[in-house]
This record gives structure tokens, C-alpha cells and sequence, in this order.
């Protein structure tokens, strides 16, 4: 659609009192393999294009969609929602111009043959299935995404992106008798296919077929509170849950989190400083410009434990008499867009992980973090420990199963007293009211000096 049509189209979107006006263009291609115990066993290919129309008055909003891209169908959609407000006409400012991006793309995936990819997904597989009698399944599996957008709106915003997202999926499955147990890693970039180059998979993929056969051996772990230590990577997806959700202005505004209207006081232990970067280079995370088409950019969350700011979109930014972070975003033109995060992390410190591990008597050494649940109005949390290990007088032990980390995030947070300089970032999609999204969560390893661990043994 030609810029001065769209151009026509802002023009009427605030003529019944409505006061900003915006169109989200987006044009998405996604493609797929799965691959299982050395088999193809689905190649996909699909595409999605659209737009979405919102407008707003104030904080209140209406928002509609469609994927019949002309003039007259959006102008239907328009006339439909300008029905909403009864008010003094609001004011057009005429669009700009786009600013460029790189996204320093090497390898296009579709550039690379089909046969190429499923002879990486393959070897894989034959790593992770090949490593012990005891895998009973080995899963390799490839996603790839290419996301165009154009955001125009009635503030002469005239930008458009294109997101470039790969991911490669790992697991195993092990059995021994009624025993099963599964390990994962996803690891994902914004790039191309040359994440098989930024990326060591095949010491990847037989970590991920060793640790599940040594989990069929993990011993129940008995509740109590204890000192955790937590690694790197993935680790992060607490400070993510517990932490970066509610300091999301779509909660913030609501005051429905308990940081709300907290800037400025101590929200943390000395050593926890936290950031959202928006335009981390190849991160899963990443966006030249988010969803409402402002620039990304790193967003200072703590420092040295004080609370120093928010993540915000422009419909809460207006509650809150605060700008946007460059943090809105939404799954496709299909959702409406709200804060939310990007690659959210925990700064490094400057300790060896090994010396906080042997600094520790007691505890546990929580390697790898599963999925969980969170109360973003309250910050309370459980997360599963994937893959664990006993501490014993600063040594790694007997490796545990069934471990549960349970606790609210603002205390936490003042829990952490050691923090590693060993950061890492882990690869997940959030979901929220925006719809599902990739982002990244990361940390180096940190110690939380006592928290409530659940278990199953009564030993």
C-alpha cells in the first residue's frame, strides 16, 4: 500500500474524537522440521499477512483486524471503530520517514537447500540417539521466521522492520524399566542458518542425551528451606516471571504489582543490577524497532538493588505520565500491542561460578530451570528444577529430581547475596495478552541464601 494512501487513512481515523490513530502491516513466513529417532517426520511451510487498526481516547481503546489488505476493506474496519467516540476531532500530524536497520542477515534461510537442513537436524539426532540403549526417543526439530512489519500512526510514525528469527530444538527421552526421563535445550537467534556456525550443537546435543540418562538415577529431593544456588542461562526465567512481568506498565498502571510506584527505593540486594536491552546483537529477543515502531533500546531496570524504571508502551505510558521504553510489542497483527519484555537479564558480577558452589555448605545447585507459574500482581512464583544437584561442603553430589523453587519475587530478590561473571542468555516464547513472542532470559550464576525448595522425599 502506497504511503500516501495509508496517509488518507490516518487522516480519517480522528475525525470523530478518537486521539491517536495507528495501522500495523505485517507479512510473516514460517517454515519447519521435525525430525524424530533419525526420521523426517514433517516439513511445514506457512505464511501469514495482515493488518490491525487501533485507536485510542486517553487510556481506553478499541482495536480490529484483518487480512484483506486494500484501502476499502481497512476504511470499513475504521468507520466501524471510529463509532466508538463522540468528540472534538483530534489532530493528524502527516507521516515521516523510515529509518534504516541492518540486521547483518548471513546466511537467508531461504537461501540454504532444505536437504542442507535436514542433514544438520539428522547428524544431530544420530548424536543424541547414538549416545546410550537407554534413549528411547531423540528429537531434533528447526524453526525459522521472517517477520515483515510497517507501523504507521496518527503521530507521523512511518517505520517498518523485519525480524529474521531461527530456532533448533533438542531432546531426548531416556527409559530404564517404569524410569523416564526427558532433557531439552532450544537454543534460538536473530539470524539466519548461520546459527549452526555461532553454535557448538553437537556438544550440545550429547549434553542434552547425558543428562537424561543420568537423570534416571536422580534421587527425590526432601522439601525445606536451603541455599540454591542457580546457573546460568535459562536460570533467569525467575527474575523474568517473577520480577520482569510486573515491572511490565501493563500491570505497573493497573498498580496490580508490587513494584508499582516504587522507583527510587531499594527493591534488591546490593549486587542484583537488571536490564531489558531491546537490540542485543542476534539475541531472540531482538527488535530494530518494537511494535509501536519507536527505536529499541536498553532499558535500566535495577542498579545496585534500586528500582530505576519500567517497561512501557504508549496506551499505559499515558496512565502513567511516562514514555514509551521502546518495549511494545505483540505476536502478530492479529493482538493488540502492550509491554513487554525482550532479552531480560540480571548484569554480571565478578565471581567464578565454581567459588560461589564451594562457598556453599549445604544446598542446592539448580542447573537447569523448567517451566512454572507466576502471579504478576503478587510476584509469587514455583519453578521446576530440571536438573539438580546436591551441595555438600562446597562439592556437587548426588543429582536430585523433583525439586520445586517456591517463593514471591520481591523477596527474592533480596535474597541474592553472590552473583557469578559467567552470563548467559536462554531462549523461550512468553505468552501474554499481546499473544506468545520470542524472548530472551538471562543471568549468571547467582546464589539465593535461602528459598523454599519442594520435594517429595521423606528421607
Amino acid at each position: 500500500m502506497k504511503k500516501s494512501e495509508i496517509q488518507s487513512i490516518l487522516n480519517e481515523a480522528l475525525t470523530t474524537g478518537a486521539d491517536f490513530g495507528e495501522l500495523f502491516f505485517e507479512k510473516t513466513i514460517s517454515n519447519g522440521i521435525n525430525v524424530m529417532n533419525g526420521e523426517v517426520i514433517n516439513i511445514s511451510v506457512s505464511e501469514l499477512s495482515g493488518v490491525g487498526v487501533r485507536l485510542l481516547k486517553g487510556s481506553d481503546e478499541v482495536y480490529a483486524y484483518t487480512n484483506d489488505v486494500n484501502k476499502e476493506t481497512i476504511m470499513e474496519l475504521l468507520e466501524q471503530l471510529k463509532a466508538s467516540f463522540n468528540d472534538t476531532p483530534g489532530v493528524v500530524t502527516p507521516l515521516g520517514d523510515k529509518k534504516p536497520f541492518n540486521n547483518n542477515i548471513k546466511k537467508p534461510f531461504d537461501k540454504v537447500p532444505t536437504n542442507e537442513k535436514t542433514a544438520k537436524l539428522l547428524h544431530l539426532n544420530s548424536i543424541i540417539k547414538n549416545e546410550s540403549e537407554l534413549i528411547v526417543q531423540a528429537i531434533t526439530n528447526l524453526s525459522e521466521k521472517r517477520q515483515e512489519v510497517l507501523i504507521a500512526n496518527t503521530e507521523g510514525i512511518y517505520q517498518d522492520d523485519e525480524r529474521i528469527y531461527t530456532r533448533v530444538i533438542l531432546a531426548s527421552v531416556a527409559k530404564d524399566g517404569d524410569k523416564m526421563e526427558q532433557t531439552f535445550e532450544g537454543p534460538g537467534r536473530f539470524m539466519g542458518f548461520e546459527i549452526f556456525d555461532e553454535i557448538d550443537f553437537d556438544t550440545l546435543a550429547l549434553d542434552v542425551a547425558k543428562s537424561s540418562v543420568k537423570q534416571l538415577n536422580a534421587k527425590d529431593i526432601k522439601a525445606g528451606v536451603m541455599p540454591v544456588v542457580i546457573h546460568n542461562g535459562f536460570g533467569g526465567v525467575i527474575f523474568h516471571e517473577a520480577c520482569g512481568h510486573p515491572l511490565e506498565a501493563s500491570s505497573i498502571a493497573k498498580g496490580l504489582s508490587p513494584f508499582a510506584g516504587k522507583v527510587g527505593e531499594k527493591v534488591a540486594s546490593d549486587v542484583v543490577t537488571a536490564f531489558d536491552n531491546g537490540n542485543v546483537e542476534g539475541a531472540w529477543g531482538r527488535l530494530n524497532f518494537d511494535d509501536e515502531g519507536h527505536p529499541t533500546q536498553n532499558n535500566l531496570l535495577i542498579e545496585n538493588g534500586i528500582l530505576k524504571g519500567y517497561l512501557i508502551d504508549k496506551r499505559n505510558g499515558r496512565t502513567m505520565n511516562s514514555k514509551s521504553t521502546g518495549s511494545s510489542r505483540r505476536q502478530s497483527y492479529k493482538y493488540s500491542p502492550t509491554s513487554r519484555m525482550n532479552s531480560t537479564f540480571i548484569a554480571n558480577g565478578t565471581e567464578d561460578y565454581m567459588d560461589i558452589i564451594k562457598d556453599t555448605k549445604q544446598g542446592l545447585f539448580a542447573r537447569k530451570l523448567g517451566g512454572g507459574t507466576v502471579d504478576p500482581s503478587t510476584g509469587e512464583f514455583n519453578f521446576a528444577v530440571l536438573e539438580g544437584y546436591m551441595i555438600e561442603d562446597g562439592k556437587l553430589t548426588d543429582a536430585v529430581k523433583g525439586a520445586m523453587l517456591i517463593g514471591n519475587g520481591k523477596d527474592i530478590l533480596f535474597e541474592i547475596d553472590r552473583v557469578a561473571n559467567n552470563l548467559e542468555f536462554g531462549q523461550g516464547m512468553c505468552g501474554a495478552s499481546s499473544g506468545s513472542i520470542p524472548v530472551d532470559v538471562g543471568q549468571p550464576t547467582i546464589r539465593v541464601k535461602k528459598i523454599t525448595v519442594g520435594g517429595r522425599s521423606n528421607e
